[in-house]
């Protein structure tokens, strides 16, 4: 089952849900647009907008190119009828129907109506223009923060720190571990990952979630390319500690003195090799 990543994009004061499966196709909630018209009621906003002869004959074109499964023959009935005072959709008989795949109807919370970026920007043009283009305007800055995420420098020493972390917990479980059972397992390794926080960034994973309430993700996250090259060699040369019986005070001690002759040499050679590789992005 494929992880799900959730963010927020907002327009005009208004935040709007999107999320992505396969992180290849994006999914903007109808629903949180739909509010920026009718706060109260914002389902009944996208019902008005998939009665409209031009919304269905945009669906069904937008499906005949993405789609090798949409069925035409019910895409017609709803054409034929669309437009005239009688015909109403919601978007659940839409999907159901035609085997859309560009709207998504999800339920529970955090649930609505959600669009393939291509239809929910249209959906926005029909709300309001000035409104889309907000919603264009953040939207493309969430898509660069993604891609400056996934450069190549940032991308490849994160990577390296999560095969180290695996090496590292690894060794806890030989080591130290064989006595204890799952619960303490798991605490064990938190408390691993902790110390090399402190070792490295001066605190918990708890206190930075404490002090920054608005960021996603974690500290690691944010680290700079020379952290993320220490902390690999850091979890490395704690699973060797380990491996070895030295106790934790003892391999927080080594850490440290690691982490800070590691990063000051990092800093030496800011101005040379690392801001090589970062031009090489």
């Amino acid at each position: 089952m494929s992880k799900v990543k959730k963010d927020t994009i907002e327009a005009k004061g208004f935040v709007i849900q999107i999320y992505t499966e396969d992180f290849k196709n994006d999914y903007i909630s109808l629903t949180d647009i739909a509010r920026y018209k009718n706060v109260h009621e914002p389902k009944d906003v996208v019902k008005n907008w998939l009665r409209v002869r031009d919304t269905i004959e945009f669906l069904g074109l937008w499906e005949t190119i993405h789609n090798p499964n949409f069925k035409g023959v019910e895409f017609d009935s709803f054409r034929k009828e669309a437009g005239t005072n009688a015909f109403t959709l919601s978007p659940q008989r839409w999907i159901e129907n035609t085997n859309a795949i560009g709207i998504v109807s999800k339920s529970g919370r955090g649930g609505g109506t959600f669009a393939h970026p291509d239809i929910a920007m249209e959906f926005a043009s029909w709300i309001s223009a000035e409104f889309k283009l907000y919603l264009i305007q953040d939207y493309k800055r969430l898509k660069s923060d993604e891609n400056s995420k996934l450069s190549l420098g940032w991308n490849l020493n994160r990577e390296i720190s999560k095969i180290n972390y695996k090496i590292h917990t690894d060794a806890i479980k030989e080591y130290l571990l064989k006595d204890l059972t799952n619960e303490q397992l798991s605490y064990k390794y938190a408390s691993e990952a902790d110390m090399l926080n402190v070792a490295l960034f001066n605190k918990r994973a708890k206190q930075w979630r404490e002090e920054n309430p608005d960021l996603k993700g974690n500290m690691r996250d944010y680290a700079s390319l020379n952290e993320l090259l220490v902390l690999a060699n850091m979890e490395s040369y704690n699973a060797i500690l380990i491996g070895k019986g030295v106790e934790q005070k003892e391999r927080m001690i080594e850490l440290r003195k690691l982490a800070r002759t590691q990063l000051i040499s990092l800093e030496k050679l800011g101005d040379s090799g690392i801001k090589k590789l970062e031009g090489k992005k």
